[in-house]
């Protein structure tokens, strides 16, 4: 950084941090960096041309994950990330206040099979979740689950790797209670081995389905065998059925593969099969009645019904409307939430042997809201909707009729689920409230506590505000912001913006402990409600996405400039994180918008979206349909004028940077962190640190052992609040 761009920046700031600038000049005088220098990263240009455009691209070699070259440019770099961050008082500060808020269980549910109640949770001091049982109570419990019990293990993970990576999750059970389906994680990978135990015995069955993608998975009405979705990144997904006791390598293939099974092709369906660019799913009625859903990324889904014991092929129930749906057996009927018609979702039922549109029944209309999802409890529906980026919930008749509304709070994310006859658990939480359990008497809609938090945090001393920001075209968006009571916006505070923007996700207001740190040290956390996301409706999702990609970054960048010129910050004490597709979002927001940040943390990242389409080992093809793909010229151009790797510009001024990987993500090709990581260092001209902190057992999925996770938040947090020169500040609360 110049120091007359040092000096202007803190200008800005109503109470310069006079320490951290005066170390700066200091440091720019004597034409060196207050930080040492980033390991050396070689340099061997690799020449592209793609419709016509040359890149050149001097990091290449960092995408052979294995070679001995890239295994000791990442031990360097974490040394480095290590050296930048160190473990000072604030660190170990952070990391014992992490553990407190963190090291707490939270509510948990059993489900019943046959005489034992199961259940998977971490308990408090246990590295990773085990899976558990109980008999069932002789007399129904009105409280929780008490988690500091002693109860059975069934599969404890730690068996299967010690260091605590490697996770597992109840799948299924068999009708006769005998059996259950499970999945084994090896590190955040997203692929899973699929395991059956015999409950008996504590011993697996010899069969098992190898490390893959797999979707829903369930045993049939005998318990003889399983149905199960298979994902392949070369053949795409397909729906099989495994006999137990038979060679997988026999399993039949029941739909995704083309021609059906008399050998007319599927409506819909090419010759080859459905696409790895899609998911599939399935709903069950019996074993012989299904409905498929074939999603083709984020926007739009084809729907089958199919007949198995009549030996008819599927037949389509919707096929080719650009329209989303989600599907569930329900009464003989399939009921269908889609925004089909209706942007904001509606639910409709279909009766499956007369499945025209003109017959659908009508459930639940669309409203001003976004449907968000609905259970079935005590013959009502509960439907969930997103008013401005926050939860209601109403009740309906089954005729679709309204009975009331649930009394969610302001600005809280709520759900609800079954419990028994006459009464519901209605779970709430929002920024500064953590996650609590309450029950609902369905006939009032009376509430008493039921599962407290065990989080030691007094929300009381933070508020949470909700603001609205105009986007550079125009549009208007809702932004959240939390911190301590009476705050008074001097142009100063240590800011936070998080942001995600995309994949029709909503951004909801849930508690995170790393934001509640945050404030408790005096800072603002803000969340950014962008295009892409779906707290609009579908209008709002397809608005960012595809060519509409770059309003996702104009809305970030303009609720950041809401911060400052609305006094709560300053660019100089302004940090933003993102993760994942949010660290797309950050790492275009930094190239686009440099001088608008100090810091920047962009976690697990997508970012050289040009040649996205050719890292063949990802598991997200998908995402093609979401961003778009460079093999085609029009949409090239789109991607090529945000993508953050292509758009590193040596000698700029960039700000501080933290990005973090893993080498056992399967979503997110990880070489994409590592190259970003040699370029920004390579290029950056303010001498701010660029770091990259990797774990070779990490990825999108997980694997990472309680202690890791704690670790990792604070020094993302050390970091962060470490830039933004609030180290020695003391927190504006503490432990509670």
């Amino acid at each position: 950084m110049s120091l007359v761009h040092a000096l202007a920046r803190s200008l800005v700031s109503r109470r310069p941090a006079i320490v951290g600038l005066l170390g700066l000049v200091l440091a720019v005088a004597c034409n060196r960096s207050p930080y040492p220098l980033p390991p050396e990263t070689a340099r061997q240009p690799v020449v592209d041309t793609l419709h016509g455009v040359v890149f050149t691209d001097d990091y290449r070699w960092l995408e052979d994950q294995s070679s001995p070259e890239t295994r000791a440019w990442i031990a360097a770099q974490n040394a480095y990330a290590e050296q930048i961050v160190s473990d000072t008082t604030l660190r170990d500060a952070l990391q014992e206040r992490l553990t407190e808020l963190m090291d707490v269980p939270g509510a948990v549910f059993p489900r019943r099979s046959g005489d034992y109640e199961y259940f998977a949770f971490r308990k408090p001091g246990r590295e990773v979740a085990a899976i558990y049982r109980r008999p069932v109570p002789e007399e129904p419990e009105d409280g929780p689950l008490d988690t500091s019990a002693d109860y059975e293990v069934v599969i404890d993970p730690l068996d299967f790797h010690p260091d605590a990576t490697t996770s597992v999750a109840i799948r299924d059970f068999s009708p006769d209670a005998s059996l259950m389906l499970y999945a084994v994680r090896d590190g955040g990978q997203d692929e899973v081995s699929l395991r059956v135990r015999d409950l008996s015995t504590g011993e697996d069955l010899p069969d098992r389905l190898p490390n893959a993608l797999y979707g829903n998975v369930s045993f049939s009405e005998d318990g003889g065998g399983f149905h199960y979705v298979h994902r392949s990144r070369q053949a795409g997904p397909r729906l099989r059925y495994h006999l137990l006791g038979t060679p997988v390598e026999e399993d039949a293939e029941l739909f995704g593969a083309g021609p059906g099974a008399d050998g007319e092709s599927v409506p819909g369906i090419g010759p080859a099969g459905i696409a790895p660019t899609s998911f599939l799913g399935f709903a069950r009625a019996g074993d012989d009645r299904f409905v498929y859903t074939v999603q083709h990324g984020w926007a739009r889904t084809d729907v089958y019904v199919h007949d198995l014991g009549a030996g008819t092929p599927p037949s389509p129930l919707a096929v080719g409307d650009p329209a989303r749906f989600s599907v569930r057996w329900v009464d003989g009927e399939i009921f269908m939430l889609t925004n089909l018609d209706a942007p904001n979702n509606r639910v409709v039922a279909v009766d499956p042997d007369a499945p025209a549109q003109a017959d659908w029944r009508e459930v639940l209309p669309e409203t001003e809201d976004v449907l968000a999802g609905y259970q079935i409890i005590d013959e009502s529906i509960f439907a969930s909707y997103v008013h401005n980026a926050s939860s209601r919930i109403v009740r309906y008749d089954t005729d679709g009729t309204r009975t009331g509304e649930l009394p969610v709070p302001d600005h809280h994310v709520a759900t609800v689920r079954g419990w028994r006859d006459g009464a519901a658990l209605l779970t709430l939480t929002s920024l500064i409230a953590p996650s609590h359990v309450l029950k609902l008497d369905l006939e009032t809609f009376e509430t008493e506590e039921w599962l407290p938090s065990r989080r030691p945090f007094d929300g009381a001393q933070y508020e949470v505000a909700q603001v609205w920001y105009t986007s550079k075209d125009g549009s208007q968006a809702p932004m959240y912001l939390a911190h301590r009571r009476g705050l008074d916006p001097t142009g100063d505070a240590p800011t936070l913006l998080y942001g995600y923007g995309g994949f029709n996700v909503s951004l909801l207001p849930r508690f995170d402990a790393r934001a509640a740190v945050w404030m408790e040290r005096g800072g603002v956390y803000a969340m950014a409600t962008l295009r892409g996301g779906s707290e609009f409706g579908e209008t709002w999702h397809r608005d960012g996405m595809l060519d509409n990609k770059q309003n996702v970054f104009d809305d970030f960048i303009a609720a950041a400039e809401w911060l400052v010129d609305n006094g709560y910050t300053n660019p100089d004490r302004l940090a933003v994180r993102g993760v994942s597709n949010g660290g797309l979002l950050v790492a275009s927001a930094l190239t686009q918008r440099p001088e608008l940040f100090r810091a920047v943390f962009c976690g697990f990242p997508d970012l050289d979206m040009v040649r996205f389409y050719q890292f063949t080992e990802t598991n997200n093809l998908p995402a093609l349909l979401e961003y778009g793909n460079a093999a085609v010229e029009d949409e090239f151009h789109v991607l090529r004028a945000f993508s953050p790797y292509q758009n590193v510009r040596a000698g700029v001024e960039y700000p501080a940077v933290m990005l973090t990987q893993g080498d056992l993500d399967t979503r997110v090709p990880p070489l994409q962190a590592r190259k970003m990581t040699a370029r920004l260092q390579a290029a950056t001209g303010s001498r701010l640190p660029v770091i990259l902190d990797y774990d070779p057992r990490a990825g999108h999925a997980g694997g990472r052992a309680f202690s890791r996770n704690v670790r990792n938040t604070a020094m993302e947090l050390a970091f962060l609040l470490g830039q933004l020169e609030v180290a020695a500040e003391t927190p504006a609360t503490g432990p509670q």
